[in-house]
């Protein structure tokens, strides 16, 4: 051996351990990385048949995982098991293990090299590749020319590129893992669009949600409309949305009005538009909702909260399919199906009142009842997941939930339903200090969420002249001298009418109702 290698060793050493670094940077890929530093180790440290060796899962045995220069029948004959030959004692000890001759040490096995045809010494070098301090595989050279070579370089630089390789391993477990949990989630997820409402959206295998799904996807093949029945957060408006898209309509617009979201005296414009002048801040003319739903699909939502009123001119567009806008003349064609949705009950409503009978009947030729998520519990973990990978993409993070967190997800009533579950999801997405959310950690929001009580809806006032149901519809009757009452209320609440209808004994509704049959300026 020239006396020259080791100094050039020493020199490369540096070099070695820089270009090593920058193959890291480059890819993570093990195949990759790996197979060029050890390329890396035979062109610049001339140390030759680089080969690191790692246990397979199964039994332990160690075999060859990746190698430079060496030929399949030789990669074929390195099996060890542990303890077995220098390789498996340094897999066991965790001690790097420097043979100078191999000729002379009877631990060496000689499953790659024939040492019968070696022209010169063999020296061969196993250094261990540790994870917290524990042996996970061996990095192993070996070199025919020994004469006045001093190792200690070779030592060091092997060793480093050793923690190299084995963070590599480690990145590339970790990915493996990821990989793997992802899957899973995406085939539950693919599970789940076995049902035709996961395509438009809806996530569930539940029996009572199939039903509902069902249900809708039939009611989408006609224009008939559609009640929808369910409580807050239950999905009403995804439903509408697949039943507009599974009928003739989806080419058409979709439009959503929450008629508990808008004022009484502003809700009329939404829904049928205005003229410019109509009204005070009605500087252009605009078309309402019913216009913009042409050919479409409009879905009312919250349609027990409309007014008395506004009820009477939605009917006469489902009877006559006529739009006439505030403050205009011209009368509209329109042809559009009405879907509506409300968390009521409408039936006690027509009884007391409150929503007109006739529109009643109009709107309810397809009832569909929506089941809260307590009656689904089953969907609860698959819509837990999506929801989790959903939050994690968009806040670039990737927080894990524990079973026995989303065990005890499954057990809470989630009296918010479906939308309450994406909150929480959400929060815990972000708030996560660490990426890891523990059963203690949900313990602790549903607690949070069960401090809120979910009030029902306030039982509509009764009326004292209202006559019995035998009578006729009670909202039709409104007594004549019940003008000089209602100013005298309206007077004394300066023009407040929640506070006048309360010292009439009514609810607002009815007020409004009573100002307009009585022709009374609202």
């Amino acid at each position: 051996m020239d006396a020259s290698v080791p100094q050039i060793a020493a020199m490369q050493t540096d070099d070695v351990l820089l270009e090593a670094s920058q193959l890291l940077g480059k890819s993570l890929d093990p195949a990759v990385t790996i197979g060029a530093i050890l390329r890396l180790i035979d062109e610049r440290l001339l140390l030759r048949k680089g080969r690191v060796i790692l246990p397979e899962a199964v039994n332990g045995v160690l075999r060859v995982r990746y190698a430079d220069g060496l030929s399949e029948a030789e990669w074929q004959r390195a099996v060890y098991v542990l303890g077995e030959g220098v390789t498996g004692r340094v897999m066991t000890n965790a001690e790097v293990a420097l043979i100078p001759d191999v000729s002379k040490e009877p631990l060496y096995l000689a499953r790659i090299t024939d040492l019968t045809t070696l022209p010169s010494k063999l020296a061969y070098i196993a250094i261990p590749i540790l994870q917290d301090d524990r042996s996970i595989g061996v990095l192993a050279v070996q070199t025919d020319r020994v004469i006045n070579r001093a190792f200690d370089n070779d030592l060091r630089v092997l060793q480093i590129l050793a923690a190299m390789i084995g963070q590599l391993i480690r990145i590339n477990e970790l990915v493996r893992e990821e990989t793997h949990r992802l899957l899973k989630e995406n085939d539950a997820l693919k599970e789940g669009k076995r049902e035709q409402g996961t395509v438009y959206g809806i996530l569930g295998d539940s029996p009572v949600l199939r039903k509902s799904v069902a249900m809708a996807l039939r009611a989408a093949n006609s224009d008939a409309a559609v009640m929808l029945l369910g409580e807050s957060g239950s999905g009403k408006e995804r439903f509408a949305r697949m039943i507009h898209l599974a009928s003739l309509r989806r080419d058409k617009p979709f439009v959503c009005i929450n008629c508990a979201a808008i004022p009484a005296n502003l809700l009329e414009a939404e829904l049928f538009g205005h003229e410019k002048g109509s009204f005070t801040g009605a500087t252009t003319s605009r078309p309402g909702k019913l216009e913009l739903a042409a050919d479409g699909t409009l879905f009312l939502d919250e349609i027990g909260d409309m007014s008395l009123d506004l009820q009477a001119k939605v009917l006469r567009v489902l009877q006559d399919k006529i739009v006439q806008r505030v403050g205009g003349q011209k009368e509209i064609q329109v042809d559009v199906r009405i879907i509506t949705a409300t968390n009521k009950n409408l039936q006690e409503a027509v009884n007391s009142g409150e929503f007109r009978m006739d529109l009643y009947y109009r709107i309810n030729v397809i009832r569909i009842e929506l089941p809260p998520l307590r009656e689904r519990r089953e969907d609860i973990r698959l819509l837990g997941s999506y929801f989790l990978s959903r939050e994690n993409q968009r806040h670039n993070r990737n927080v894990l939930i524990a079973p026995g967190a989303m065990a005890m997800m499954e057990n809470y009533d989630w009296p918010g339903n479906v939308r309450q579950l994406e909150n929480v999801i959400a929060r815990v997405v972000i708030m996560s200090e660490n990426g890891n959310v523990s059963a203690e950690d949900i313990a602790m929001i549903l607690a949070e969420e069960a401090s809120i009580s979910v009030a029902p809806p306030e039982a509509a006032p009764q009326i004292s002249e209202t006559p019995p149901a035998s009578t006729g519809r009670p909202y039709m009757r409104v007594q004549g001298d019940e003008r000089r009452h209602i100013e005298e209320a309206l007077h004394h609440s300066r023009g407040n009418k929640t506070l006048a209808a309360r010292q009439l004994g009514i609810s607002p509704r009815q007020l409004y109702y009573r100002l307009s049959k009585l022709g009374i300026p609202a």
